[in-house]
């Protein structure tokens, strides 16, 4: 096969192969699978981990490895299109495909496709996609995720406060490798997640958004 030589064709099929990744619909085909059930018809009608974790806590943490690892895939995969063209050769242009790779998966598993462009919030997404790109910024993201719904038991919450703080930690720790894009990539994909928990948000303010107790199941 040819290296890619065009880098306006290597970044569409970066961003298309990404999409294609994120999209793939894992909470709602396991609840489908294994319980009969479409998981948008319950809870907050999320077909992130989440959501699921509500019907099946087993089945949720399924949905949270495999959605972490389709961000990761089309990360890697980047990296695999990024090594037959000369954009790969050159540090923040590796990196700098490697975040538009991120933020598409993210964009992908939001609005996918296939269930008419209404998905997921993108948290797992994201963490499995940054992971490779920001290790310690993932790390202290997780650590203070933990940390919130320890001490307030609303993982929306945690998450909010987790994903608000991911460009900065980023920026603080260095983590984005001095590479402009890569960072603005992150701010972008942090504010999409955000807003993908409006109704939470709406909830909080109100005090009606429901904490979390873990069920058997």
């Amino acid at each position: 096969m040819p290296a890619l030589r065009k880098p306006v064709i290597v970044w569409i099929l970066i961003a298309g192969c990404s999409y294609s990744l994120g999209s793939i619909p894992f909470g709602y085909i396991l609840v489908r699978l294994f319980r009969g059930q479409d998981v948008r018809q319950t809870g907050s009608g999320n077909i992130g981990a989440t959501n699921v974790a509500r019907s099946s806590p087993a089945l949720g943490v399924l949905t949270l490895l495999l959605d972490a690892a389709k961000g990761l895939l089309a990360v890697y995969v980047a990296t695999q299109i990024a090594r037959r063209t000369s954009l790969g050769y050159y540090e923040p242009h590796l990196y700098s495909l490697m975040s538009t790779a991120a933020f598409f998966a993210i964009v992908g598993h939001m609005f996918p496709v296939w269930l008419k462009f209404r998905g997921g919030k993108g948290v797992a997404t994201g963490l499995g996609a940054f992971v490779v790109i920001a290790p310690k910024t993932v790390m202290v993201m997780v650590a203070i995720f933990v940390l919130a719904v320890l001490a307030f038991r609303y993982i929306s919450l945690a998450s909010i406060v987790a994903v608000a703080l991911f460009p900065l930690l980023a920026w603080a720790l260095n983590d984005y490798l001095h590479t402009p894009l890569m960072l603005g990539f992150m701010a972008s994909a942090s504010l999409l997640i955000i807003a993908k928990h409006h109704g939470n948000i709406r909830r909080l303010l109100a005090g009606t958004e429901n904490r979390w107790r873990w069920r058997r199941g």
